[in-house]
């Protein structure tokens, strides 16, 4: 059994380390006046800055969660410690030797469970990193030459060598007084069928400490063909090593992030080596697993939940590195702070880059970000047609919940303008008001009720959404129930002209391409009237001709019916040519109308996202068809 310290040592530990050098290990202070500080309680989620430290009494209290207590009560809490544990931390951050009632002067065996395991990874550090100068540590050298780190910059990192052999480590270990059972549960050792191994072997080693600069874990970098695990392979959950709840860089990287209020995260232990060396100081990264809550809780500590304050993602820009950036944007909503990406050309990730092109561009790459939401929006907007209405009517869906789930109402409808232009929709307001209804669904528990859909009250004019236009149904083409709908009557008008009087629109017609016709079941009778010949080769055969090419019997009744339909001609007679010349006109200025829509929002699309080059042409193509539109309005069909 151990044996208890000595009281006096206790109070002597208690006294000798200032209660804001060891709380500021974890979280960013700042004055809160009468000579106390402040910041994010760790203990408890908060926004505003609850948690006070009294620098003069060596107390801390949380006004939100209310916790409290010493610089020891402290640390048992924050770091799940026990007494006796927190208090030989304090010791050795002091160099204070404790005495023990029951005889001797700490001695390891008296020593608390995370405290053994924490001396077992520094003597490990110590061991891999002698081991990175062994003959057998070759490739190891090799592969961090191959990614321009030095032995200096091995040193720095602490970065070792575990060699190949079977027990290397486990053995020194049980030398510096370690047991089985300790090496074990540290994650350095695993049991074999003779007793305990080395975990690690002829493997890379990257130390990976906690905030407060312990060693709890390592990751290991494989490196000889004949290795069959993993790329990478970390420590496993341990007492003292939890993944979720450790940023690999996060020591060296934490004043940095606090002096700047910036964080950059990347995705592997040479991005970070990277990052530090070009000048990018604030470089953290995961350790083999996705950003999450865990990360974000020790981010808002040092970063104080400022919303001046920024957390900068680089990922690879492929696939895999955008969808990793889509899971970082579910969070963003958990921090105060700005949220970006820098995404390199070429997709390379810091470390690649700074090898190829040097220091400098790694600094450009984190300087060249852009806001992760916007990001978020873009790449799910771009995976739709956007010259279809369809492809934009399943944009809009598939967006308008990243931007509902903005809390700040000023900045959601900032952004819904915005994803109205991306998506080049010319009604604004009827993003604005898809938005905000999917907003008040998710505020009033979206999950116990169906989504709204497009077209419920509220969504358009007169409380409905724009009825999308109508056409066959699936696997068919015949005509739609709305044929005879005021939206296509000109169209009707124009088909049953060149069925029943083909001179009177010929050779006019013919031009027309059946992308003219916005009801398909009438933009097919349009193709079939071009494969028998068109209106100017019409004869004694053409009506037959037409419905004999028509697909199915559907078409065909179509056909006959658009064939014996008398025309509404407003006067008592016969359809003459000025009658003839006004439906030609009326088809094609509705069609010439539907592609000035189509390109404005095109054009619209285009600026918002910076492509003035390609917008500038649209515009122009814009402006001459607007041109064409203004005469046939004015000169009728000699403009035609």
């Amino acid at each position: 059994m151990a044996g208890r310290i000595n009281d006096d040592d206790v109070r002597t530990v208690r006294d000798a380390v200032p209660i804001d050098t060891v709380v500021s290990e974890y979280l960013q202070l700042r004055p809160a006046g009468g000579g106390n500080l402040k910041g994010l309680c760790p203990f408890h989620d908060e926004k505003s800055p609850s948690f006070h430290v009294s620098t003069a009494k060596g107390l801390f209290h949380c006004f939100g969660c209310q916790e409290g207590g010493d610089t020891l009560a402290f640390l048992m809490k924050v770091d799940h410690l026990t007494f006796s544990e927190a208090v030989e931390r304090l010791a050795a951050q002091a160099g204070i030797t404790l005495r023990y009632e029951e005889g001797g002067y700490g001695r390891a065996s008296q020593q608390g469970e995370r405290t053994r395991l924490i001396e077992a990874h520094k003597a490990a550090v110590l061991y891999y990193a002698e081991q990175l100068d062994s003959p057998e540590a070759e490739a190891g050298r090799r592969f961090l030459a191959e990614r321009g780190f030095d032995q200096g910059a091995a040193r720095h990192f602490d970065v070792g060598y575990a060699p190949a052999g079977w027990d290397h480590l486990t053995r020194f270990l049980r030398g510096r007084g370690f047991t089985d059972k300790e090496l074990v549960l540290s994650g350095l050792s695993q049991e074999g069928r003779r007793g305990p191994i080395d975990r690690f072997r002829g493997r890379l080693m990257w130390p990976i400490r906690d905030i407060s600069g312990e060693v709890v874990g390592f990751g290991a970098r494989r490196l000889r063909e004949d290795d069959n695990g993993p790329k990478y392979l970390n420590t496993p959950e341990t007492p003292i090593y939890r993944k979720s709840q450790v940023l690999y860089g996060i020591d060296l990287a934490k004043r940095d992030i606090a002096k700047e209020g910036r964080a950059v995260v990347v995705e592997g232990y040479t991005d970070v080596m990277a990052c530090h060396l070009a000048g990018v100081t604030t470089a953290i990264a995961t350790s083999g697993t996705a950003f999450g809550e865990g990360h974000i809780k020790i981010l808002r500590r040092i970063l104080m939940d400022n919303s001046r304050t920024e957390v900068i993602f680089t990922f690879d820009g492929d696939a895999a590195g955008q969808k990793a950036a889509l899971r970082a944007f579910e969070d963003d909503q958990k921090f105060a702070a700005r949220t970006s990406i820098a995404i390199s050309p070429g997709g390379m990730d810091p470390c690649d880059l700074r090898l190829a092109k040097g220091d400098t561009a790694v600094q450009e790459l984190i300087d060249s970000r852009s806001r992760l939401f916007e990001f978020a929006l873009r790449s799910v907007v771009d995976e739709h047609d956007l010259d279809s209405a369809e492809g934009r009517s399943a944009a809009l869906e598939a967006a308008a919940p990243i931007v509902a789930q903005l809390k700040d109402p000023s900045l959601q409808h900032e952004y819904a303008v915005r994803l109205a232009g991306l998506l080049g929709i010319l009604d604004t307001q009827f993003v604005v008001r898809r938005i905000g209804q999917i907003a008040k669904w998710k505020r009033e528990g979206g999950g116990r009720q169906q989504r709204p859909r497009p077209g419920q009250a509220g969504e358009g004019p007169g409380g409905r959404a724009p009825a999308p236009a109508p056409g066959p149904a699936p696997g068919r083409h015949g005509p739609s129930l709305h044929l005879r709908s005021p939206a296509h009557l000109v169209e009707r008008e124009l088909l049953k002209l060149a069925l029943q009087c083909p001179a009177l629109v010929a050779p006019t017609f013919d031009a027309y391409g059946a992308d003219e016709f916005t009801a398909e079941p009438y933009a097919v009778v349009r193709g079939l009237i071009e494969a028998a010949g068109g209106t100017e080769a019409a004869d004694a055969d053409y009506l037959d001709r037409v419905r004999d090419a028509a697909p199915d019997d559907t078409v065909r009744k179509l056909i006959t019916e658009l064939a014996v339909e008398s025309p509404r001609n407003p006067g008592s007679g016969a359809p003459d040519e000025a009658y003839a010349g006004e439906q030609l006109v009326a088809v094609r200025l509705a069609a010439v109308r539907a592609r000035v829509a189509e390109l404005e929002g095109s054009a619209r699309r285009l600026d918002a996202q910076g492509r003035a080059a390609e917008s500038a042409a649209v515009w122009q193509e814009l402006w001459v068809l607007e041109q064409y539109a203004t005469a046939l309005r004015a000169r009728g069909a000699s403009a035609l």
